[in-house]
């Protein structure tokens, strides 16, 4: 699948629930055919490419280019196949807003399941969220965070950002099996409209002196690090960095700096998930290290499809119920006969698949 920019202004409409109803049972039959065929990792990867999942919504019918297309498409993957996870092999939790927040009690209640320890795939999740909204600063607060995973533990996520002010939403999709670092270009892809001009990327490639540095200063006396932050806070700083240490108070990073230095931190990734340490801690860390040291860091932003049942709002045209009816009973009736051992309709729908991709 090609790369390309998709355009995600935020919409603030609810789905119609009838809609809704139907997305949760075409996106069950989706996903049970791709695991059918294809087996979990495959899904995993699929749903971590942020332009095929951009595609899968709009054939469960919500617009190519709206913000919400994210939360709701998540939302109804994870109804649809709520009470068939054991069957199929995947688990979905979070979701947005407070329901992301709840990410390790779901993952609890289905350890019985897992063949790996739930607290790493709650490690994971958090550390996922932390390097999206300290570790990259672009300007956009998570609100949601969705975490998919097999029994033995594989995983992707995603999680989607909003910036407000200019009514525009970031998605941030990952593949664990991709993940060889956490802290060094760790996403699978990133989708948004807008190139930010002011981005404090400290989990970009290439940057590992300005980590090092950030996690000796964290680990140093707190009262040398402090001083360190106050004198560039009294140099004539270009108007960027001026920016980035505008809101930083020395007392409160004072106080942050006590706890790192009492803490077993030894990496940019224990340095990140430690409790306390938000975006304005690791910004003053950075441009420590690289105003006072010369460990550079990167500003430069990381961000870098199709209807079949038309969309929510009626673009480009509206839901066509019949079609997307017919769908739903294609899909149903060929799974039921895979599971009976004729599998000669899904042959057919993977068939249908390479001429698709022909064209």
């Amino acid at each position: 699948m090609q790369r390309g920019i998709a355009h995600l202004p935020l919409h603030f409409g609810k789905i119609p629930p009838w809609l809704f109803t139907k997305m949760k049972i075409l996106a069950k039959e989706i996903i049970t055919i791709i695991v059918e065929e294809f087996g979990v990792d495959s899904f995993l990867e699929k749903i971590s490419n942020p332009f095929w999942f951009q595609a899968f919504g709009c054939v469960l019918g919500f617009d190519w280019h709206s913000s919400g297309l994210t939360t709701t498409v998540c939302g109804a993957m994870k109804e649809g196949i709520k009470g068939e996870e054991e069957e199929l092999g995947i688990f979905i939790v979070g979701g947005k807003g407070k329901i992301a927040l709840k990410v390790k009690e779901e993952i609890e209640g289905k350890t019985k399941w897992l063949q790996t320890e739930g607290e790493r795939l709650s490690y994971i999740s958090r550390l996922v969220a932390k390097v999206d909204s300290t570790g990259l600063q672009d300007g956009y607060h998570l609100y949601h965070h969705v975490m998919f995973f097999s029994k033995n533990g594989k995983w992707a996520v995603v999680q989607q950002g909003m910036n407000t002010e200019v009514r525009m939403a970031r998605r941030y999709h990952w593949l664990g099996r991709k993940v060889s670092s956490f802290v060094e270009a760790p996403h699978s892809g990133i989708v948004s409209e807008r190139k930010e001009k002011l981005v404090l990327n400290t989990v970009a490639k290439g940057y590992e002196d300005n980590r090092a540095i950030s996690v000796e200063l964290a680990t140093s006396s707190p009262e040398k690090t402090v001083n360190l932050l106050k004198k560039l806070q009294s140099i004539n700083l270009p108007k960027r960095h001026h920016i980035l240490l505008a809101d930083i108070n020395p007392r409160y990073f004072y106080k942050i700096l006590c706890q790192t230095y009492e803490t077993d931190i030894k990496t940019y990734q224990d340095l990140l998930a430690t409790k306390g340490v938000g975006p304005k801690t690791i910004r003053a860390l950075t441009l420590i290290s690289e105003l006072i040291y010369g460990a550079k860091t990167s500003y430069e932003d990381p961000a870098r499809f199709s209807f079949a049942h038309g969309g929510k709002d009626g673009y480009p045209y509206p839901i066509d119920k019949t079609t997307y009816e017919n769908t739903i009973t294609i899909l149903e009736k060929a799974i039921k006969k895979a599971k009976l051992g004729d599998k000669m309709e899904l042959r057919a729908l993977r068939k249908l698949d390479q001429i698709v991709t022909t064209i």
